[in-house]
């Protein structure tokens, strides 16, 4: 791992062509896993010539085929991976990765909120490729995530399934309805979608589903009050006009956040969707 560290740092010092590196593991570190039956490890990898950093979570048997890509939401430390999260999926019988993003947690770079971060997840998902066994990979997006997840499935026709999760569907519909992000989106965007709407669509997959092969289910809270449901109502109609493969769950009691047991049934039911979906 380290010759491949000090090859890769030659080549970018010297500022030779990096794309065979993306998805490259350069380094591994163990984690306290809060699941006996689920190991997780914290993994530095190359994304477009930088140093990022995200959670792998392996069932100690590892008796599965299946990898889980999994697209957090947020920014920064708004919405950072939780290791309890990823064992959870881990323990479902999946072989999960969620990347950090750039800059965050000691990688290198500047997240930018579903612009050149993509990278990360596309990188990822070559690290989960990249894998022993791994023959299949879904890709999950929570919030924010969702739009990753959708980007990432649009990049990988290959990928078995995507879910989204109070996934964003619409960049612009998000600084429409977010007044408190607003700030932060003409800042890491650099403007507001009425001056550059250019860079609203280039973050919005809705433009782009025609590219999309996987199969996609759909999750939402009726009352979200951080991804309103339109999002999800946009995305649903955009594949069904397309006749592309999605389910939807809609909850019509639910917020952004679902209650535990809930919650758990979910991971549960989601999971099962994924599985089914190799078989047909």
């Amino acid at each position: 791992m380290n010759a491949q560290l000090q090859k890769f740092q030659k080549q970018r010092k010297e500022g030779l062509g990096l794309e065979e590196y993306n998805g490259k593991i350069v380094e591994i570190n163990e984690f306290p896993s809060p699941n006996p039956k689920v190991e997780l490890k914290v993994i530095t990898y190359i994304s477009n010539g930088l140093r990022v950093k995200g959670m792998l979570a392996e069932p100690k048997t590892r008796d599965t085929s299946e990898g889980f890509l999994y697209l957090r939401g947020g920014i920064k430390n708004v919405g950072k991976v939780r290791p309890s999260r990823i064992a959870q999926f881990a323990s479902e019988g999946f072989i999960v990765f969620a990347p950090y993003y750039r800059g965050n947690q000691g990688g290198e770079g500047n997240e930018d909120f579903a612009g050149d971060d993509r990278e990360d997840a596309f990188a990822a998902y070559r690290l989960l490729q990249s894998l022993p066994g791994v023959r299949h990979i879904h890709i999950f997006g929570f919030s924010r995530g969702g739009v990753m997840a959708l980007l990432t499935g649009i990049q990988f026709s290959e990928a078995a399934s995507i879910v989204t999760w109070g996934g964003v569907s619409d960049m612009s519909l998000t600084y429409q309805e977010r007044k408190d992000l607003r700030r932060m989106m003409k800042r890491v965007i650099g403007g507001t979608p009425e001056k550059y709407p250019e860079r609203y669509q280039i973050r919005t997959p809705l433009y782009e589903l025609e590219k999309l092969s996987p199969p996609v289910l759909i999750i939402h809270g009726v009352n979200d009050e951080n991804v309103s449901v339109e999002h999800a109502y946009r995305l649903e109609r955009r594949l069904k006009l397309l006749n592309k493969s999605v389910a939807c769950w809609y909850f019509e009691k639910f917020t952004h956040y679902f209650p535990p047991a809930v919650n758990r049934k979910i991971v549960e039911d989601l999971t099962k969707w994924m599985k089914n979906q190799i078989k047909r």
